[in-house]
């Protein structure tokens, strides 16, 4: 007990005694954050509102530090737990700071009369949160983003050790989403806080997450640091991806590769190759591309879409065998085009790839550059043309 601020300990959690979530189990130390991730319907709300006092527990027991949730009071939960859901909330006729001062009533008395200390906690919350200028705006003209750091300062307010989320960023715009973890970053290391929400954002989970709590069909799967977590194949898994594929190492998602054998082989490296599988991804054209470093910008995207890809070691002289699959696959293809803007000499590889695509008629003058693609000489059946290649230059568009 004496590691862990929040335990759960053999969780049955539902509605009308019909349980949704069973036998959950997991502990939190005090100032990390921890997510709930899986898919819809696995029972990461109603974990969230058991836990949060909203639900009784079927089964099972939840404590605070020592306390188990169950012998505190409500006006003593409020005082150590502040809970954030999903409900768009209405202020009518009340100001921003009119509606984050009501986190202040668990310490009022019957009237709710705010003391000077207690505006002084309403006012620091509010900087907190990065509001302070929008203190007397009509809480119902403020936008969603402003609507939910408001509520978060209200959650502030009471001076909270532990705050419950339940998808705090469904109705944020990405400038919203990160300015609000963000803030919880803060909150956690200046206040030592606890948290603990639900994400349907996985990239975000795995970057701002101490620890990572997975559910699937009412039970807990791993439950780890995301470094435990994003790893393996396990999140396609635990979504049952089967149409396109999730990086693990990135945290990005990328639909299903084009069917079919490729045709067109892609010189790429450097990041410089992403914005042509897309491209190519959504013309529903196959490819194949190299020679790319395990390491290489490109080769997450590359993995996912690409039907062949050339890979090898990073930091690692490649190897002659290599080449020449990569010159097979040239081959089978008969097309090739480069996506780079130079490349450098410790890249001869690569240099040799674009040579010998020369040499053997299948270089089809399609360098990528600026966006722009200009018709010049034989193009690729897709429709594009763009300058013919030389180390060092960039394309401006223009022939």
């Amino acid at each position: 007990m004496k590691n862990y601020y929040f335990q759960a300990e053999h969780l049955w959690a539902g509605y009308n005694r019909k349980p949704i979530v069973r036998e959950l189990e997991f502990r939190l130390p005090k100032g990390e954050i921890l997510s709930l991730i899986g898919p819809n319907g696995a029972g990461k709300s109603t974990v969230l509102k058991s836990i949060a006092g909203q639900l009784g527990l079927i089964e099972g027991v939840v404590y605070l530090g020592e306390d188990s949730l169950s012998e505190l009071g409500r006006k003593q939960l409020a005082k150590r737990m502040s809970v954030l859901f999903t409900e768009k909330p209405k202020g009518e006729m009340m100001t921003c700071r009119d509606m984050v001062a009501t986190g202040r009533y668990p310490y009022t008395g019957r009237f709710g009369v705010l003391s000077p200390k207690d505006m002084c906690i309403v006012d620091e919350a509010l900087e907190m949160v990065h509001i302070a200028g929008m203190a007397e705006l009509d809480f119902n003209k403020a936008s969603d983003g402003q609507k939910q750091r408001v509520m978060l300062a209200r959650a502030m307010c009471q001076e909270p050790e532990i705050v419950i989320l339940d998808e705090p960023t469904s109705y944020l715009d990405v400038k919203h989403k990160l300015e609000f973890l963000s803030v919880l970053q803060d909150m956690k290391e200046k206040k030592g806080l606890t948290v603990i929400m639900s994400l349907h954002e996985l990239e975000l989970a795995k970057r701002i997450s101490d620890k990572v709590l997975c559910l699937k069909d009412g039970y807990a799967g791993k439950y780890g640091t995301p470094e435990e977590i994003f790893s393996h194949g396990y999140i396609e898994e635990l979504f049952d991806i089967r149409e396109g594929s999730f990086d693990q190492e990135s945290g990005s998602v990328e639909l299903r590769r084009p069917k079919g054998r490729a045709d067109l082989f892609v010189i790429a490296g450097g990041g410089q190759g992403r914005d042509i599988y897309y491209r190519l991804q959504r013309e529903g054209r196959p490819f194949a591309t190299g020679i790319l470093y395990d390491n290489d910008l490109d080769y997450p995207a590359a993995r996912s879409l690409a039907a062949q890809v050339i890979g090898t070691k990073a930091f690692e002289t490649v190897e002659e065998g290599t080449i020449c699959r990569a010159r097979q696959i040239m081959d089978a293809c008969g097309q090739v085009i480069c996506c780079r803007e130079n490349i450098g000499s410790l890249d001869l590889a690569n240099r040799e790839l674009m040579e010998y695509a020369r040499e053997k008629g299948m270089y089809v003058k399609g360098y990528y550059g600026s966006g722009n693609y200009v018709r010049c000489g034989k193009e690729p059946s897709c429709g594009w043309a763009v300058q013919d290649y030389e180390p060092g230059r960039v394309s401006d568009g223009s022939l």
